[in-house]
């Protein structure tokens, strides 16, 4: 029987996947709808703002939530000065950036931004109420309850911002969409969550902790910097449609790798932290979060980009289509993305926030670099340049986890590339099947997703990886009561006996 932690785990994945699935299927859905009725245009003025808001976001939670994460043992008191100060920074970042308006909006010549700056600002003070409430809960790895808050919020922001739109508001829709979603989020999370904040107050508490969080916050900010760099570079030499082109393209790309990335993140650190001194049962179980997240990760972003083009055209339509090669791009360099992501978490739980820091600085560097050679070239290179830093930071972080818990990169390299290589003969199947299917892109669409998640369980299947065999003996029969019927179940188990038959 397996132990209780892996079946905390098991549940906790599921539920954060779950969350993270069901909040960002109905926002996706919601900016199928926006993307229909609004212009790219306006899209890329949003999208002109991200590195602002995410800049202000990291200072306003400034390490301390991951901190409280990490720390096995913590007081109310520290509880209640995190809330508190999470406040006074959301409420003076909001201020700063209501400030800095009017320079934004001349950075970009758009003076549409000044008071589209200030409108996502009031982000700020609505989620600084709520930063505490979600550490507290992923701390106790009860993503249950953010699936309930997360879900309902998508929902009714969801409803708010589409009926603005079909209004005729325009891309005040979207600002309309944000702040109903952090207000709606917010309240939900008060409402589920029986935590209360007591008037206390205690600047020795934050001193603390101050000392892991601070480096996070340094590598939250950089990373906050640098993960935005391309909206304001393509946002600033290229016209704001092809911004709109490129935030679209990474909105396809990061509704499976960053919702992947993100519950696994989540899941992991509180998991990883709760073992952080049983080194070999921590390799154990960044051995299992890297398989199976190379089994998600590996077929979807290869099947998203094998059918980009009829995709982007059925949902957004031909207005869109010059966001495709972009998506493609993307897809390539979200391959490792959850993989990077589970082997900073090994650093944080170990608490060398410190490591942590260092490959932040080190990749952004690289990052700013290479995008300083390759913009003159246009959007299309800038995202190759991505492709190769992807793959360098993978590299310089499994270095770290190497020295820290003795799992290097070409251990883990063997480990997934079974994964990948079973998710690329799905991608040649399925970008075949354009050829011989029909041109309508319905129809085409659909059987080639259908074909290309066949094809990749009977492969798994019949190879017997560990990760899908793992997961199956373990919620097939709960989740899947009746996958033994299926049709992919049934022919992998024939290939199964003929390989077994045949190694007789």
């Amino acid at each position: 029987m397996p132990d209780q932690l892996k079946i905390k785990t098991l549940r906790a994945l599921f539920w954060s996947c779950l969350e993270r699935a069901g909040q960002q299927g109905i926002q996706f859905v919601v900016m199928i709808i926006l993307a229909r009725l609004l212009l790219p245009e306006d899209f890329g003025l949003i999208a002109m703002l991200a590195i602002f808001m995410a800049i202000a976001q990291s200072f306003m939670d400034s390490g301390f939530g991951q901190a409280l994460i990490q720390k096995q043992d913590t007081t109310h008191v520290e509880e209640c000065s995190i809330f508190y100060f999470n406040i006074l920074v959301g409420g003076l970042a909001a201020a700063l950036l209501c400030l800095a308006a009017p320079w934004i909006a001349s950075f970009y010549d758009q003076p549409l931004l000044t008071p589209l700056t200030r409108a996502l600002s009031l982000n700020l003070v609505i989620n600084s109420f709520g930063v505490i409430q979600i550490s507290l809960l992923t701390k106790r790895i009860d993503f249950k309850t953010q699936m309930k808050v997360g879900v309902i919020a998508a929902i009714l922001s969801g409803t708010i911002g589409v009926s603005m739109a079909f209004g005729g508001f325009g891309i005040w829709s979207l600002i309309a969409l944000s702040l109903s979603s952090s207000l709606f989020r917010t309240l939900l999370l008060w409402f589920f969550n029986t935590w209360r904040p007591s008037l206390i107050f205690s600047v020795g508490a934050l001193r603390e902790m101050f000392g892991f969080s601070s480096r996070l916050l340094a590598s939250g900010l950089i990373g906050a910097i640098f993960d935005n760099i391309y909206l304001i570079v393509i946002g600033k030499m290229f016209p704001a449609a092809e911004l709109g082109f490129y935030s679209r393209a990474k909105g396809f790309q990061r509704l499976p790798v960053d919702n992947i990335s993100d519950a696994a993140g989540r899941v992991a650190f509180p998991v990883f932290s709760s073992v952080q001194d049983d080194k070999a049962r921590l390799k154990r179980g960044v051995h299992k979060a890297l398989t199976t997240l190379a089994m998600v990760n590996f077929p979807m972003m290869i099947g998203l980009a094998v059918v980009a083009k009829p995709l982007v055209v059925l949902l957004l339509t031909e207005k869109w289509l010059p966001c495709v090669p972009y998506l493609q791009l993307l897809c390539v360099a979200g391959m490792l993305r959850p993989l990077v992501i589970v082997n900073l978490n090994v650093l944080k739980a170990q608490g060398r926030s410190d490591l942590n820091l260092r490959i932040t600085l080190f990749k952004n560097i690289l990052k700013a670099a290479v995008l300083a050679i390759t913009w003159s070239w246009g959007i299309e290179v800038i995202l190759l340049g991505q492709v190769a830093v992807s793959l360098v930071c993978y590299l310089v972080n499994t270095h770290y986890t190497g020295i820290l818990i003795n799992y290097s990169a070409r251990e883990q390299i063997r480990d997934f590339s079974p994964y990948l290589g079973v998710a690329g003969i799905m991608g040649v199947c399925v970008y075949t099947l354009q050829y011989v299917l029909p041109a309508n892109l319905v129809v085409l669409l659909t059987l080639q997703v259908l074909a290309g998640a066949t094809l990749f369980t009977v492969l798994v299947t019949a190879l017997r990886l560990p990760a899908f065999m793992e997961i199956w003996e373990t919620h097939a029969s709960i989740v899947f009561p009746y996958a033994q019927a299926s049709l992919p179940y049934r022919v992998s188990r024939r290939i199964q006996g003929f390989i077994l038959r045949r190694n007789e």
